[in-house]
């Protein structure tokens, strides 16, 4: 875990699990993955329901469709509504996958983690990723950093929930926008990344080649570009 000094507020990637969550059910048994987006509805009443606006993304449409058959038979989930493609812009465009579809989801508030986290001063600052049975938010800390522990401890207690702050970094520093780039690839985009730099691709000549970091990975070198690409793009694009 890296560590700065604070400036202006502090941000982090936590690395978490809570119980009853159907996302981290689906994602801890079948691969591909869950971006959450956004709550539309705000319940008005105990015991009513939300709505919330989802990306499944997966290696294939298989794995997609298995995850969403997943989701609509969970005892966690209500009413599932897929969404057509965004006017311009494929949901495979916003998602780490090679197949991706977007949908509303109708479930219980009482099982989000994210009201628990903003209640002690945690805003989270892009989609919270769920994969391989975890969830990834990166959140922003507006309070002195010597409290973020016993603020998740809070969290921890109450919520009987797993969390691991992955990394940390004060907002103002310079390396905070590299972290918070670094945050949003998956963890296949980040171990394509991390070895074709430490092996050199990245440098002139290069060191390595693409069929080399495919067969030390064990993949195809379809599959390494595709990551590499995707990855890079993050990094890059302004």
């Amino acid at each position: 875990m890296s560590s700065e000094t604070a400036g202006g507020g502090t941000r982090l990637t936590l690395d978490l699990w809570h119980p009853n969550c159907w996302a981290l059910e689906a994602t801890s048994e079948y691969p591909g993955g869950i971006l959450a987006h956004a709550i539309y509805d705000a319940p008005t009443a105990a015991g009513e329901t939300v709505n919330g606006l989802f990306t499944v993304y997966g290696d294939s449409s298989a794995e997609v469709e298995t995850l969403l058959d997943h989701i609509r038979g969970s005892r966690l989930t209500g009413e599932v509504q897929e969404l057509k493609a965004r006017f311009g812009r494929s949901s495979r465009s916003i998602s780490p996958g090679n197949a991706a579809r977007e949908f509303f989801l109708e479930y219980d508030p009482q099982d989000m983690i994210c009201p628990k986290l903003v209640r002690q001063g945690f805003v989270h600052s892009a989609p919270c990723r769920i994969e391989g049975g975890r969830e990834y938010w990166q959140v922003v800390y507006a309070g002195e950093r010597e409290r973020i522990e016993p603020k998740l401890d809070v969290i921890r207690d109450e919520e009987e929930a797993d969390i691991d702050v992955a990394r940390i970094a004060s907002s103002g520093s310079p390396d905070s926008e590299r972290e918070r780039r670094l945050d949003t690839l998956t963890p296949s985009q980040r171990e394509v990344f991390d070895l074709a730099r430490d092996r050199g691709y990245y440098e002139w000549p290069r060191g390595v080649s693409t069929r080399d970091l495919a067969d030390e990975l064990d993949v195809s070198k379809t599959t390494l570009l595709e990551h590499l690409r995707k990855a890079e793009a993050k990094l890059l694009d302004p």
